[in-house]
């Protein structure tokens, strides 16, 4: 025992350890007995949300506990939970937007009544540092009868619309049609059961704003997505317009790489612009679809599910999203390709430019080389007629000693031989040179 205890005294922890392994409980459901209310919003960025100054965030957070009294959270704490006043406040950072939740205790007679926001003070809300993405009424109430929530389900949202269901093994039932109120607010109820403990009801309350939020946040990918739906089509055109003039021979190369390199950059800026929010899209629809599996629905009185509302009204946003990086994935290895048939024409080009002018090199070697041997010719008779006057004015005294023997005589029987000599000579030197 001794010798464990020794073992564990020597290990050196990673400096995130205890922080990592907190950080799994860091965030727990709220604990609330029924009845109750909730008031729910979301803040984002307008733009780079993701890099944004979080300590902006703290500070409006500071700013809200001081209204009421409240502790501050640790330093670098990107989530709270505590009393204000006779509310509780549960507030969380996430990597694009931020969130506060105010739970009351019981319920007002009107239904969804903008007082459930009352903690949230009117200027506080007007200086938040960013923009309302989503915000919620949430009710909770203890389940009576089916008929009795059949009224008040009819009376509070829209029947087209509507999504009912019982959750977590009947523990309660859940209900919402995803419309914005005229107070700007989405309306959530949730009808527990007698034997539903505070912590389930909790979780049930959280899912619900989790749905909500990543719902909202990936309906921007949607939102991205018809926005860059003409450019896509105007880029579209282009490049098959583009690649259709690569087959013309009368084409410029020079002129159809400009025109695809300036597609080529569309594009880059397109995927840069647009690969964050797409990524982003993606996780959030899974974390919505998650969220509502933990769930465990079930039909209640044959009406639409959260999961069927989201199949028929929000799959096919996110469907489109996916078609639209795909699409924009496609484009961009067709305008590699196209640079790709672009890059061989001209090496083609080039091959057959670079073949003519080998070609145009061998005619002017024959051509200097056919000079050259004329020219070898000349030199030959021009050297021999120079040669054969100095031999004949050499050898001319000589012949005088000869009866009969004239000079014409003499200059005809040494021209031969110095031909030959000069040719020769030539000939020679001429080997030496090429040798």
């Amino acid at each position: 025992m001794k010798e464990l205890e020794y073992s564990m005294a020597i290990i050196e922890d990673h400096p995130l350890r205890y922080q990592l392994a907190n950080e799994l409980h860091a965030r727990p459901f709220p604990s609330m007995k029924a009845p109750y209310a909730a008031a729910y919003i979301a803040f984002k960025q307008p733009k780079m949300a993701a890099s944004r100054d979080r300590n902006s965030d703290n500070e409006h957070l500071f700013k809200l506990l001081d209204r009421h009294g409240a502790p501050h959270p640790q330093p670098g704490a990107t989530h709270y939970y505590g009393q204000i006043g006779r509310h509780w406040l549960k507030w969380e950072q996430h990597t694009e937007f931020v969130t506060y939740t105010v739970f009351s205790e019981g319920v007002q007679a009107q239904p969804f009544n903008q007082n459930a926001f009352d903690p949230f003070p009117h200027d506080w809300l007007e200086h938040a540092p960013g923009q309302r993405i989503t915000s919620i009424l949430m009710r909770v109430e203890l389940r009576p009868d089916a008929e009795v929530i059949w009224n008040k389900l009819e009376e509070w949202f829209v029947p087209e619309s509507l999504a009912v269901s019982t959750v977590l093994d009947d523990a309660a039932i859940m209900a919402g049609d995803f419309r914005i109120d005229p107070n700007g607010h989405m309306r959530f109820v949730v009808f527990a059961s007698d034997q539903t403990g505070e912590r389930r009801i909790g979780r049930i309350v959280q899912r619900l704003c989790e749905i909500e939020t990543y719902k909202s946040m990936s309906m921007l990918g949607f939102a991205r997505v018809r926005g860059m739906g003409a450019q896509l089509a105007t880029l579209d055109t282009r490049l098959t317009e583009l690649v259709t003039t690569m087959s013309v021979h009368s084409s410029k190369a020079e002129e159809t790489l400009d025109a695809l390199l300036a597609i080529s950059a569309d594009f880059e800026t397109l995927s840069a612009q647009s690969s964050f929010r797409f990524a982003a899209t993606a996780a959030y629809e899974a974390l919505v679809n998650q969220r509502i599996e933990s769930l465990r629905e079930n039909r209640f009185n044959g009406r639409q599910s959260f999961g069927e509302f989201m199949m028929r009204r929000y799959q096919p946003a996110m469907r489109t999203v996916k078609s639209a990086q795909e699409r924009l994935d496609v484009m961009s290895s067709r305008g590699v390709r196209a640079a790709n048939l672009l890059r061989t024409r001209v090496d083609v080009e080039r091959s057959a430019q670079n073949q003519a002018l080998l070609e145009s090199m061998d005619k002017r070697s024959d051509l200097q080389l056919r000079l050259q041997r004329t020219v070898e010719g000349l030199s030959v008779v021009a050297i021999s007629y120079y040669a054969v006057s100095l031999a004949s004015n050499l050898l001319y005294p000589l012949s005088l000693s000869v009866e009969g023997f004239s000079k014409g005589m003499l200059t005809a029987i040494v021209t031969l031989p110095v031909v030959a000599a000069v040719w020769w000579m030539v000939r020679r030197l001429r080997r030496a040179v090429y040798k």
